[in-house]
């Protein structure tokens, strides 16, 4: 079962910033998750949400500032908000990335960056899974990139259980723990689907998912699963 590290472990640390993905690390994670968007000056940022109100001490919205103007933010504990780049450097191959495409037009600039690592830096497509609850963004990076894992985001249960990521080319389902059942996992796996499921702090939880037989979880306490 693959252990993620929920935006690092952000348990511990603040969300999606180095201090967290390094953390995550020693917590011994598979994988850490994060999200990107594009800001105004066309870098890939890494910020869970549109806005920087909730994780910095500011306002506004991510796609309307500058790389320059979202760096004046603290991000808690005087961290900034890191770039794409600078996180899969920290990283550096020790666990594997799964990027939550966030933002509209996120699909190409991830895909050429994640292209850049496996050519230039040593990376492997083994390294990186994409995610999205933007199921049009997702097949616009397939295209891109097709032999990265891509990771269908939903919170909910479709009529049709798994239909709709098999139709679109996912490696896996990664669903709300609200929404989770044994059917739609038989159902997953009868397809060949993976299934990950967020978030999972609990221990009643942990146990839980367990026995439900997912694939992967993703946690703010990663050392508890």
């Amino acid at each position: 079962m693959i252990k993620f590290g929920h935006r690092g472990a952000m348990g511990y640390e603040p969300e999606n910033t180095l201090i967290s993905f390094q953390k995550a690390i020693e917590l011994n994670v598979d994988a850490v998750e994060l999200d990107v968007y594009v800001c105004k000056t066309g870098e890939l940022v890494v910020i869970h949400d549109d806005k920087v109100n909730r994780t910095t001490n500011g306002t506004g919205y991510v796609a309307e500032k500058t790389l320059e103007e979202l760096r004046l933010l603290d991000a808690g504990k005087g961290e900034k908000i890191p770039t794409l780049q600078e996180v899969f450097d920290l990283i550096d191959k020790r666990v594997k990335v799964n990027i939550e495409l966030k933002g509209v037009g996120t699909a190409e600039p991830v895909a050429q960056m994640i292209q850049d690592y496996v050519t230039n830096k040593s990376w492997t497509k083994d390294h990186f899974m994409v995610s999205s609850f933007n199921h049009h963004e997702l097949k616009k990076f397939n295209k891109l990139n097709p032999e990265i894992k891509i990771g269908a985001l939903i919170s909910g249960i479709p009529i049709s259980y798994a239909e709709f990521a098999e139709k679109i080319g996912a490696f896996s389902i990664n669903l709300d723990i609200d929404f989770i059942n044994q059917e739609f996992v038989d159902d997953a796996h009868q397809r060949g689907l993976k299934v990950y499921v967020w978030t999972v702090n609990d221990h009643d939880d942990i146990a839980r998912m367990k026995a439900l037989g997912v694939d992967g979880m993703f946690s703010n306490f990663p050392d508890r699963l």
